[in-house]
């Protein structure tokens, strides 16, 4: 078991097979396919809480996302296509990954048709295997200081500009439901405004798992008392 798995395994309830990728046993499906991305990307970061993403052994569960889409000016497809917006008019089910700030990679999974610029900003993941690789990469040592961030997550992950455009169901990165339990209580997935832009700042196209310290600041919510190291649990 990796560092960390055992305090993973028993901690998100309402995320379904934890216990198995934090084991290294085979707990995950098949990664997503296109069609999962092909619908309104409202929908797909939704449903993207719970899923685990994955990239060469280390991996973890998104607990945060935001939804994009070329119809608001908060998106980089609002600017209509251009050499760096292509892939987010490409395919659905590829990853755009960005530079913010000359220093961090930042993953996002295009969604919707072909032609339209939409995408999913993964925000944050709660690490669940390869926390030594993290550690080493983000050196920190907190594992809820790991991955609370879309540059932090880049940085875990080892994320990087040459991922752009690469399939998520082919790889190297790759997105995936758990087996067994079902969906994430969706009383537990919170909506609220996206963080960090100037624009468009109203929309509720923030995802996040209700409860949980990886989500990344600001939290649409209080941390109980007591959830301390155990806030997604």
């Amino acid at each position: 078991m990796s560092p960390g798995g055992s305090a993973v395994e028993g901690a998100l309830s309402g995320v379904p097979a934890r216990a198995a990728i934090a084991t290294g046993r085979s707990g995950a499906e098949r990664p997503l396919p296109r069609s999962f991305y092909e619908r309104p990307v409202l929908d797909v970061a939704e449903d993207l809480i719970g899923c685990v993403l994955v990239h060469r052994g280390v991996a973890g569960v998104i607990v945060e996302t935001e939804a994009y889409h070329d119809a608001e000016p908060a998106c980089h497809a609002f600017a209509g296509l251009t050499p760096r917006t292509a892939t987010l008019f490409g395919q659905p089910g590829r990853a755009y990954v960005y530079r913010s700030y000359g220093v961090h990679a930042l993953f996002n999974a295009v969604c919707e048709r072909e032609g339209v610029g939409a995408a999913v900003l993964i925000r944050a993941l709660a690490p669940l295997r390869g926390l030594a690789a993290m550690r080493s990469r983000r050196g920190v040592s907190v594992e809820r200081d790991l991955c609370s961030g879309p540059g932090r997550l880049g940085q875990a992950l080892a994320i990087e500009l040459a991922h752009n455009g690469c399939s998520l169901s082919e790889g190297p990165i790759t997105i995936r439901r758990w087996l067994a339990a079902g969906e994430p209580d969706a009383a537990r997935i919170v909506r609220s405004p996206r963080v960090g832009i100037t624009k468009a700042v109203d929309l509720p196209w923030r995802f996040c798992l209700a409860g949980c310290e990886h989500v990344s600041r600001p939290r649409p919510f209080r941390l109980g008392r007591g959830q301390g190291a155990s806030g997604c649990r």
